[in-house]
């Protein structure tokens, strides 16, 4: 079997150990608990025929009162850059500490997974800035930890990625 560490990072409140629940256990809680630390779960997937077993880590937030903890990158085989739909601010955040990963751990395969998507009516985030993305080679997923909507997708899809690079 083969085994990929793969991180959750972005900034506090977007949802990325919301997102690890649903993918990992399928529940999903209104509950905000701050990730300490790092949070470490696993899932087996099936990518084109092979089981991948994904090692999530699950990275505290990165905001004005700490920063993203770049020894927890070492071994990664990529990431899911979270942000929250809802929030605009979040994804400019998200870009600025993909810099700061790519700095401390070099061009790694990652998705960006636009949370909340159940939230439709306050998304900020819109098309056309995803669109500006997706041309720079930005692939993102909207996704919902809450109704489940793209999760399993975004993290096959980063299964998928990181069993192809090299």
């Amino acid at each position: 079997m083969i085994q990929k560490k793969i991180c959750l990072i972005g900034t506090s409140g977007v949802g990325k150990t919301s997102l690890v629940a649903k993918f990992v256990h399928s529940m999903f809680s209104d509950k905000y608990l701050t990730t300490v630390g790092v949070k470490i779960d696993k899932k087996t997937v099936s990518v084109d025929g092979a089981e991948v077993m994904l090692m999530i880590w699950d990275l505290a937030g990165d905001d004005d009162y700490q920063r993203l903890q770049t020894s927890y990158l070492r071994g990664t085989s990529g990431y899911l850059l979270v942000a929250d739909g809802t929030r605009q601010i979040t994804l400019d955040q998200a870009i600025e500490i993909q810099g700061r990963v790519v700095e401390a751990a070099g061009p790694l395969p990652f998705l960006l997974a636009l949370n909340k998507a159940d939230l439709v009516s306050q998304w900020e985030i819109d098309d056309a800035r995803t669109d500006d993305l997706a041309a720079r080679g930005c692939k993102s997923f909207k996704t919902s930890a809450k109704d489940g909507a793209g999760v399993e997708e975004a993290f096959v899809e980063l299964g998928r990625m990181v069993t192809q690079s090299k």
